[in-house]
């Protein structure tokens, strides 16, 4: 089979079930200390905050419960910047939130000030949301904390039997839920672009299906059916298409669906092997996986007048992009020396940038304010997953106990 495909089939360890433990491998020197105090909120915000790499957590013993309680000069002396406070007030299960964000370096300056009034079992959402507010007034982008990743879990039922699981969790692998179990294959997830559903591709008949199920409620629907490959789903910018591979004219080529009228348009042709598609922001392209050149390589394709041009020249494989939200940049599956490792092209000059170096690398999922990338990798026997910055200082791991996971996909921002 081709090595394109073959990429699809890779597997790798995680447990969903498992609560994930990150470990930062590498750091940047330049991440902002901050001093997170403790409260029932605490651990989750820091954590979050460590996955971005732009982040120091700094511990103290002091506890402050409000801003006149703050003594900057002692957070100051243990090297803080900043200061949060997550105030909590219980009345049963209903607990009133406030939210205070310090500058220990201007004397006090009060950077956030907000009240909550939320469940208590919605800690772990609004931490996550508190997390991204910091983010966003301390760096001026928009923080991926409350977003979610999917990834496919092959686990052991017993008997030798397989099963397969498509898993929906919070971006730290914490709160995991199955959408899907089947005895069949699950792949490719891929998320529409509103958060709301996620594309996919089934064997549960036996062959291969692409189906769409609603992350709610777990409703789903069938989009293709076609004999052979019905692969590699991924959404227009506008969530009104969806573009995909087939390969019922005889060779696996790139085919766009409309979802409302179900209408089927093929974009790719000729005898090559074309996989992989995603789109560009402007939703005007398509960069796809193909071996016309005689090596995997990633093309461009524009959907206005079908003009195809390569985009990627550095190195025999090149596979599986993903773009930035600004079109600029390209994070991709590029084979160096050491293997298989993820790259970052600038699509405006061509120059790459190697991101990993450990060459087992697969399915990288570029985050939606393009700092993150999250991709899976082996360590040892066991399967895990990684992020890496996009700027490549920042190194995080992910680890899992058991069963096997395969191409994690990056949610869009959730409202």
């Amino acid at each position: 089979m081709n090595r394109i495909l073959m990429s699809l089939l890779l597997l790798i360890s995680v447990n969903a079930q498992a609560t994930l433990s990150l470990e930062l491998t590498q750091g940047m020197n330049s991440a902002l200390p901050i001093a997170v105090v403790q409260s029932p909120l605490s651990d989750v915000i820091a954590s979050d905050l460590k996955i971005s790499g732009r982040f120091r957590a700094i511990n103290g013993s002091e506890h402050p419960q409000r801003i006149e309680e703050i003594n900057s000069a002692y957070w100051r002396g243990l090297g803080a910047d900043n200061i949060l406070l997550t105030n909590i007030k219980s009345d049963g299960a209903q607990q009133t939130v406030h939210v205070s964000l310090v500058d220990a370096v201007s004397r006090n300056n009060v950077l956030l000030d907000k009240t909550f009034q939320v469940n208590a079992m919605d800690n772990r959402r609004l931490a996550h949301h508190i997390s991204d507010m910091v983010y966003e007034r301390l760096t001026g982008e928009k923080g991926i904390f409350s977003t979610r990743i999917a990834y496919i879990l092959v686990s052991n039922a017993g008997g030798g039997n397989k099963r397969h699981q498509l898993i929906v969790a919070d971006v730290d692998g914490y709160q995991p839920r199955a959408l899907l179990t089947s005895s069949q294959p699950i792949m490719s997830p891929s998320w529409a672009p509103n958060g709301k559903e996620i594309a996919y591709v089934s064997f549960e008949q036996k062959r291969a299906q692409i189906y769409v199920v609603n992350v709610v409620n777990g409703q789903r629907r069938l989009i293709t059916s076609f004999p052979g490959i019905n692969g590699a789903p991924e959404w227009s910018p506008d969530g009104r298409e969806l573009a995909i591979v087939l390969s019922k004219s005889g060779v696996p080529k790139i085919y766009v669906v409309d979802l409302a009228g179900r209408s089927l348009k093929q974009v790719t042709f000729g005898m090559s092997i074309d996989t992989e598609p995603t789109w560009t922001p402007d939703g005007r392209s398509l960069l796809f996986t193909s071996d016309r050149g005689g090596a995997p390589q990633i093309y461009r394709l524009s959907l206005a007048n079908n003009s195809t041009d390569r985009v990627s020249f550095n190195g025999a494989y090149n596979a599986t992009a993903s773009v930035s939200a600004d079109g600029s940049q390209m994070v991709m599956l590029h084979r160096t020396g050491t293997g298989y490792n993820i790259a970052m092209q600038d699509l405006r000059n061509g120059q790459i940038r190697d991101l990993t170096f450990a060459g087992n690398t697969q399915s990288p999922t570029l985050a939606p304010n393009g700092r993150m990338v999250l991709y899976a990798t082996y360590e040892g026997f066991r399967g895990v997953l990684n992020l890496v910055s996009t700027d490549g200082k920042v190194k995080i791991r992910l680890p899992a106990q058991e069963g096997h996971v395969q191409e994690p996909a990056w949610s869009p921002f959730l409202g």
